[in-house]
């Protein structure tokens, strides 16, 4: 603690429920800058945590921490001794600066600043949406309940452009609008109470939307409880996928994107320890919620009546789709998504949605088991009346029992630690024979491993040249 005859720069003090309830200046511009005032609970987070800390052990503290002033990293000493009423009991703290630095921030990296941002919306969204390059509709997901009538209409519209399903008050131009200025735009949901904001992640390099986008439909404020609960008096009982999962979904969500806010320090300076820790929570709560997506479409493709919905599509523009979702995380590996090339084609009768969840698991799991720096493959080709597209990988390669063994339910060839639910093989598989195809694999040590979709073909309609 100071010596006696110590000259203290701003003298603060808190009440007993963490209210700065008086402070000098600058620990109360500092405040303010923080999103707090005089009178409401401390906003600075290292300096809240000291306060509590005094508090709950009743010490005095003489410790440093730091802050976020704007664009300056503000750093600083403080005493902070704890204070009772007459009769002894708790009655805050007094809060001395003993000294106070601040110094201009690094500017941040871009990269990791768009990676922030988008680790964020992704988490948030209520609503997820693939679009082509021209911002039209590919396929959308959300199970919010106020979305119900939306995704109807976005199903019956797909083709047309995303932005005529909304509104977007006080915007008259012609849309769609470069989707520049269309990232972080408010817009208004017929059937929805709630003001939304649309973000858009681009696909595609190197010009960004060359090959579509997702796009993250985010409320300003969660779903209220209906308080009706579950449908548990339905004929089969309670439902993991239909009851269980929208409701975990949600706080599982936000859980990430909090701790993403914290380990990006967006919140304000944290010791490195401190960071690390929610970077765990983040992890933790994404494998989590992996499991509760693979148990949920464990229960669909199991189900007597699960179908898929066929239709013409084109396998080349699926597979490049998949290297666009994924590509983020192969270059963190330094691994190559070699997607088929423009202009070549392969068209197929299937679902869309299901092929793409597919090549994602496929691709996915070819990135998390290859060596860094090495490449991946997405092939096309075609026998008979079957196409077929692969995904080849540089990676360790199955045994001749491993490959029998790898489509089983919850298996994961003795791997531990990856995050992995042994489901996601077993799943598409189903998915794939559920669309009169099938999924297989062909490998050996040391060679890689190549899994191939197989799906009925369809013919070119265009008119041949005469």
């Amino acid at each position: 603690m100071a010596t006696v005859g110590t000259r203290y720069i701003a003298r603060a003090r808190a009440d007993a429920d963490r209210k700065l309830v008086e402070a000098d200046d600058p620990l109360a511009e500092l405040q303010q800058a923080c999103g707090g005032s005089i009178g409401s609970r401390i906003a600075i987070p290292e300096l809240l945590a000291l306060v509590e800390e005094a508090q709950r052990y009743g010490l005095r503290l003489a410790r440093q921490f730091e802050a976020i002033d704007g664009e300056k990293r503000i750093t600083a000493w403080v005493e902070i001794s704890p204070i009772t009423d007459e009769s002894g009991e708790a009655d805050g703290c007094a809060i001395d600066v003993v000294s106070w630095h601040s110094e201009e921030l690094p500017p941040e990296n871009d990269i990791d600043a768009a990676r922030r941002r988008l680790e964020i919306n992704r988490h948030l969204a209520d609503c997820t949406a693939r679009l082509d390059s021209n911002q039209r509709l590919l396929s959308i997901d959300t199970e919010a309940a106020d979305l119900v009538d939306f995704a109807e209409k976005a199903q019956a519209n797909v083709g047309k452009p995303w932005t005529d399903l909304v509104r977007l008050p006080g915007n008259t131009h012609r849309q769609p609008l470069h989707w520049r200025l269309l990232d972080g735009a408010r817009c208004e949901i017929d059937g929805s109470g709630r003001s939304w904001t649309a973000h858009l992640e681009p696909l595609g390099q190197p010009q960004p939307g060359s090959a579509g986008f997702v796009l993250y439909l985010t409320a300003d404020s969660p779903l209220a409880e209906d308080g009706s609960g579950a449908d548990s008096d339905s004929e089969d009982g309670p439902s993991f996928g239909r009851d269980l999962t929208p409701v975990l979904r949600q706080p599982i969500n936000r859980i990430i994107a909090n701790a993403e806010t914290i380990r990006t320090k967006l919140a304000g300076p944290l010791a490195d320890e401190y960071s690390s820790y929610a970077s765990d929570i983040a992890t933790a709560a994404q494998h989590l919620l992996a499991l509760i997506d693979d148990l949920s479409d464990l229960e669909v493709v199991e189900s007597e009546d699960f179908a898929t919905a066929p239709d013409r599509i084109e396998l080349a523009d699926v597979a490049r789709r998949a290297c666009g979702i994924l590509g983020v995380r192969a270059r963190e590996k330094g691994i190559t998504l070699v997607a088929p090339p423009e202009g070549e084609s392969q068209l197929a009768i299937a679902e869309f949605r299901r092929v793409l969840q597919i090549l994602l698991n496929l691709v996915g799991n070819a990135i998390r088991y290859s060596p860094d720096d090495s490449q991946v493959w997405i092939r096309l080709d075609r026998i008979g009346n079957r196409a077929l597209i692969t995904v080849a990988d540089q990676g360790h390669g199955l045994e001749e029992e491993q490959q029998q063994q790898v489509f089983e339910k919850f298996e994961r060839l003795g791997r531990s630690g990856d995050g992995g639910s042994g489901l996601g093989l077993y799943i598409s598989r189903r998915i794939a024979r559920a669309m009169d195809g099938d999924l297989t694999v062909e490998s050996a040590p040391g060679q890689g491993a190549r899994f191939t979709l197989s799906v009925p073909a369809a013919e070119d309609l265009r008119e041949k040249p005469r």
